[in-house]
């Protein structure tokens, strides 16, 4: 079996090339679509009016959803930034390449390791100019930015923005300015975050218009709403939800001056732009963060509310309009998929945990879920939960939810289904220790690109 494998990547590389990265180098199909993948920061999965929300107005992502698939079962593989963003972008369970200990702070050193094969860098290979505008928090050490990473360009922040003096009060001694990156240079100390939102946006429709006669790929990484809360001065007070919600629709109205930029270039029925977020609500904020909806839990938490976040994908005669697909599918099922919609499917070098659930986002009739076991990885680090076909066991307490039945994991059925819970936790610790066999290291001591404290 391991032999027949390898023949077959064999024959793939002789067939199409490797490129530096490990990937094929390929030429993609016709039909291959331009992606603008926009990945927000603590949005929760109830904080879109297209979700349910009563206050917060988000008319241009309510009709992105209109013209695309909303996937209600969508989720991210940690609650917590740095470790969420590595798992969209390499496909993999933070814990197999070693990004799973929380977030990565100024005074870290390391980061995601450049030997892991990132979703810029596949389509990179297949002749698609990549960018990446916003917030990166892989690692800010040299060699470990988006431009080592496969981005052609990156104008942004490394880390959250709460990792700042703005808005802190002289007595937190807070010592870690917030650079502003364009490429590989820091350009500003402490920039104003009230232009983020706009700015970010700019960046992207700038690379559309310069990029318009060729293929391109845009991680649209906005900073927010992550707190501290910022949005100029034209969104100041239009929302009843507060501030909170200004910054919301600030968001929304970027993502309708993206999509009417596709449509006055008449590039909009061949891009494919899919809309969702990093990890859920930070709810302990109260009116500074947002809402899960119907989920219990939050960033940082192993409940539904933590993981489960909005997903919306649009692609004209692609994906049907209006479509609502239930199925289960993963933030690390991106790379495989997005890769796969080029027209050559991915086949990686290492192990990765996401699979092509393209028929899912085509709503093609039948598809159903490859992923049949999910595993919950705390904030820290730590397994938490398992998730197989409906059931999700959390493995501190007990507890044992039928989340198709009951979402909001109410109704704890340990005493009902003794024997199913035996079951669930042996394979829980199964998988993980598989993982964990064969965790590839995260790159540590990398050499300081710019002094992270002035």
């Amino acid at each position: 079996m391991i032999a027949s494998h390898l023949i077959t990547l064999f024959a793939l590389a002789l067939a199409f090339g490797t490129s530096a990265t490990g990937t094929q180098t390929v030429t993609p199909a016709p039909e291959a679509p331009n992606i603008i993948l926009v990945f927000v920061d603590d949005m929760g999965y109830g904080d879109l009016s297209s979700a349910g929300h009563p206050t917060i107005r988000t008319p241009n992502l309510d009709r992105l959803a209109q013209r695309g698939v909303r996937m209600t079962q969508f989720v991210v593989a940690c609650s917590v930034c740095s470790p969420s963003r590595a798992a969209l972008l390499t496909g993999c369970y933070p814990r197999r390449i070693g990004m799973h200990k929380h977030v990565i702070f100024p005074p870290d050193r390391g980061g995601l390791n450049p030997s892991e094969i990132t979703l810029a860098e596949v389509l990179k290979d297949r002749g698609y100019a990549t960018a990446c505008f916003g917030k990166w928090h892989l690692g800010h050490s040299s060699g470990l930015l988006p431009l080592n990473q496969g981005f052609d360009e990156f104008v942004g922040i490394p880390y959250s923005n709460d990792m700042s003096r703005a808005k802190r009060s002289p007595q937190d001694n807070y010592k870690y300015e917030l650079p502003f990156f364009v490429g590989n240079e820091v350009v500003e100390w402490e920039p104003n975050q009230a232009d983020f939102t706009q700015r970010f946006t700019g960046e992207t429709i700038r690379f559309i218009k310069e990029h318009k006669d060729e293929r391109f790929f845009i991680y649209l990484a906005h900073p927010m709403p992550h707190v501290p809360l910022f949005r100029s001065k034209s969104f100041e007070g239009q929302s009843p939800r507060g501030i909170y919600g200004d910054v919301i629709e600030e968001i929304d109205a970027g993502m309708g001056a993206i999509m009417a930029t596709l449509e006055d270039l008449d590039l909009r029925e061949n891009t494919l732009v899919i809309f969702t977020s990093d990890n859920g609500p930070w709810n302990r904020l109260k009116l500074m963060g947002g809402s899960a909806g119907l989920f219990r839990g939050a960033k940082g938490s192993t409940l539904e509310g933590g993981h489960r976040v909005p997903f919306i994908a649009s692609w004209p005669r692609r994906i049907p309009e209006g479509s609502l697909n239930h199925e289960f599918i993963t933030a690390m099922d991106m790379l495989p998929t997005l890769a796969a919609t080029t027209g050559i499917p991915y086949v990686s070098p290492h192990q990765i945990d996401g699979h092509d659930v393209g028929d899912l986002l085509m709503s093609k009739e039948g598809a159903r879920s490859p992923t049949l076991s999910f595993l919950y990885y705390a904030a820290r680090g730590p397994l938490e939960a398992i998730r197989r076909g409906p059931w999700k066991l959390h493995l501190k307490n007990g507890t044992l939810f039928n989340v198709e039945e009951d979402p909001s994991e109410a109704h704890n059925l340990l005493l009902r289904l003794p024997d199913l819970v035996d079951g669930l936790r042996d394979l829980a610790h199964r998988l993980d220790a598989n993982i964990v066999s064969e965790v590839r290291p995260r790159a540590e001591n990398g050499d300081d690109l710019f002094q992270p404290a002035r």
